[in-house]
């Protein structure tokens, strides 16, 4: 409870704000409800990788519903966003941010449920946005042997997309509140950390964690924002602790594309922020009530919890889109659990 109390109290101290983009509001048009449940993904989870993840859940919902399912796979946020908002599909998998720019865009787009800590409670239902650079550049951004975010000043720097909670809102969140407070940049928003020149040489988008992670590897930019969940599966820590400054991170030599051509690169993590937890949403519209509650109740069923096909065992090699290392599982949450986030980029 306080790590969650802790992240309420760093999202709520942001006072320069990015402003989402949106649709106008989307909700009030009638939708019939069919006989097929479309569900779009991110980028991070449409690789063929995930595809084992997708399918499992997809038949899972096929059989509560006696529905077929369709999985949209998607290479931009934006363009997952938009589904949802045009009421063209039931469901997605989206991060916090996505999730608030989805509901503002049509009231429809609700949570349906949210992955847990691992109490198996919301307490602690967070991950980790880290920035991370290369090895052997990390004196570059330390100070006194210390990292630091002044040096961040002139460098390059990858995000995700500007709709990633952990890839974009929270670091750039973070970078503006230390910047805020020098001479020179007291106006720093988030609009100035989207190309290079107020603050940063150069900014690059990867339009998936994993992108972005590539970009700083293959030394495409100094400096990289993406989170833990999106690479566990794709690298190893070798040095240090999980999700802690400083620790190093490799690429496995069997990892997946992007990682595929990047097998024993290593990272290194300096600066690390707890985020929270991304829902599964559903467009109500198109869904409808019935089905809602039906999926409601699967997801968070023990018996989806206990699928370790769904929830990978967290020493098992497969890649999976959710890992288990405790009692994590699916729970319902309401709507305003995420008013942190929208705390962060209200207008």
């Amino acid at each position: 409870m306080k790590i969650r109390n802790a992240i309420f109290a760093v999202l709520a101290s942001v006072t320069l704000l990015m402003s989402a983009c949106s649709s106008e509001k989307a909700g009030a048009e009638k939708i019939e409800v069919d006989d097929v449940i479309k569900i779009v993904w991110y980028p991070n989870e449409s690789g063929n990788d995930m595809k084992s993840s997708r399918d499992e859940i997809g038949q899972a919902i096929e059989q509560v519903t006696g529905k077929s399912v369709e999985h949209k796979l998607t290479t931009d946020y934006a363009i997952a966003i938009e589904t949802m908002v045009n009421n063209n599909a039931d469901l997605a998998y989206m991060g916090a941010q996505g999730y608030v720019e989805a509901n503002k865009g049509n009231e429809a787009n609700q949570p349906l449920v949210v992955s847990t800590g691992p109490s198996g409670t919301i307490d602690d239902a967070l991950y980790n946005s880290w920035l991370a650079v290369n090895v052997d550049e990390q004196d570059n951004f330390k100070v006194n042997g210390e990292f630091t975010l002044d040096t961040l000043e002139n460098k390059s720097i990858s995000f995700v997309s500007n709709s990633s909670t952990s890839g974009f809102v929270i670091p750039a969140s973070t970078i503006i509140n230390h910047f805020s407070k020098k001479e020179g940049f007291k106006e720093l928003n988030s609009e100035d950390l989207m190309e290079g020149g107020p603050l940063f040489s150069q900014v690059l988008f990867g339009n998936s964690h994993q992108g972005s992670a590539v970009n700083v590897l293959n030394r495409g930019t100094d400096v990289a924002a993406f989170c833990d969940l999106c690479v566990e599966s794709y690298v190893n820590v070798v040095k240090g602790v999980e999700n802690e400054v400083g620790s190093i991170y490799k690429v496995k030599k069997d990892a997946a594309e992007p990682f595929n051509r990047l097998a024993g690169s290593e990272f290194m993590l300096m600066e690390v922020t707890p985020v929270l937890n991304g829902p599964f949403v559903a467009n109500k519209n198109v869904l409808g009530q019935e089905d809602f509650e039906k999926l409601q109740n699967l997801f968070s069923s023990d018996e989806f919890a206990n699928n370790e096909k769904i929830f990978i065992p967290k020493d098992s090699d497969a890649s999976g889109l959710f890992y288990k290392t405790e009692k994590e599982r699916f729970v319902p949450v309401e709507d305003a659990w995420f008013n942190p986030i929208r705390d962060l980029v209200k207008e």
